[in-house]
């Protein structure tokens, strides 16, 4: 189906777009990566009664989860409620959600004779349920704010996947590095080729931004991000903008968030993306000057000060948003937010962003 005849509901806040395109913004949009999730009570009912990966799987719910923080907040963005490691389950993996430790996989990569086990021919058709959630999201929204898709990046799932779950060091994904060289570059391009099939098709569901999570970027040094994981990261909106002008489909604006990597933000402002996500650990004005003026920015407040009084969190979040400005920035947290955030410190932050210029 083309995106024509899907009729969506016309955008009323555009806001997003605008900044991300570096248009003239009537406000700062604001809106928080896992703003759909664990910190809302509405979201913890959901999932008593269902798995994780089953809301993600099943459209009603994934849409009802994504809706619940904007009933609430005055947020300039919904992001598709789903998982970065829907890609390894799609190639053939099984990934379980722990609680109280996250995802795990119960057989993960030892070594590379294990790529026999996966099945990344037709991955992106077992990620349907995905397009079909963005799809009826798009209209659930009723043009209220923009639809944000997004994705891992290859060396953040390839370390899920080797590892086995989250990791302290990721010790094992870097022996591959250094052990596997041929091997871990397969990888990594098979991983890139089902990013690029996925986020095409969410595009074509109607996802109107993209993000591409490197959230792992912070346990390589800037040598082995330049080499691992930067080829990968340019050839994303490369291949995925030339196939969606070859179909005459229009190119959305995409952001790339390597967490730990302020290291190569002039390198990442070469990679193509739109939009630059930094960490808390960031200076946002030493960002302003690696990426330049034609690069938006998009963070970066301490998830941990969400915890802090409300005098102290509105000062906080004032004094980010000036050091940013408003010309080419989108206000988010360095992170996500994290499970005991008071719901009060969304209304602060967000209601604080808008109000300061």
């Amino acid at each position: 189906m083309s995106l024509s005849n899907k009729q969506f509901p016309a955008l009323k806040n555009d806001n997003l777009l605008r900044a991300a395109r570096g248009e003239t913004v009537d406000r700062i949009p604001v809106w928080v990566m896992r703003q759909a999730g664990r910190y809302l009570p509405e979201f913890q009912e959901v999932r008593k009664k269902y798995d994780f990966f089953t809301v993600c799987r099943t459209p009603e719910l994934a849409c009802e989860v994504t809706m619940q923080p904007l009933r609430r907040f005055d947020l300039d963005a919904s992001i598709i409620f789903s998982d970065i490691l829907v890609i390894p389950q799609a190639m053939g993996l099984v990934v379980e959600m722990h609680p109280g430790k996250g995802p795990v996989f119960p057989e993960p990569l030892n070594d590379p004779s294990d790529f026999a086990r996966l099945t990344p021919a037709g991955a992106v058709d077992r990620l349907k349920y995905v397009g079909e959630a963005i799809t009826m999201m798009r209209h659930l929204l009723d043009g209220k704010v923009p639809l944000i898709g997004f994705s891992g990046a290859p060396w953040t799932l390839m370390g899920y996947m080797i590892e086995g779950g989250g990791s302290k060091d990721m010790a094992k994904a870097k022996s591959w590095i250094s052990n596997y060289p041929k091997e871990t570059k397969e990888l990594l391009d098979i991983l890139t080729g089902i990013i690029v099939d996925y986020l095409e098709m969410q595009v074509k569901s109607g996802a109107q931004m993209l993000q591409i999570f490197e959230s792992s970027a912070e346990h390589l040094t800037k040598e082995q991000f330049l080499i691992v994981a930067m080829p990968h990261l340019k050839e994303i909106p490369e291949k995925l903008r030339k196939r969606l002008q070859e179909q005459n489909i229009e190119c959305v604006p995409m952001t790339i968030f390597a967490k730990g990597a302020g290291h190569s933000l002039k390198e990442q402002s070469e990679l193509g993306y739109e939009v630059i996500g930094i960490d808390w650990t960031v200076d946002p004005t030493v960002a302003r000057k690696e990426v330049g003026e034609n690069i938006t920015l998009q963070g970066n407040l301490d998830p941990q000060d969400m915890y802090k009084s409300p005098e102290d969190l509105a000062a906080l979040t004032k004094d980010m948003v000036l050091k940013f400005g408003k010309k080419r920035y989108i206000a988010n947290l360095g992170h996500g937010i994290t499970p005991q955030t008071p719901i009060e410190s969304m209304t602060i932050f967000s209601d604080t962003v808008h109000s300061t210029l």
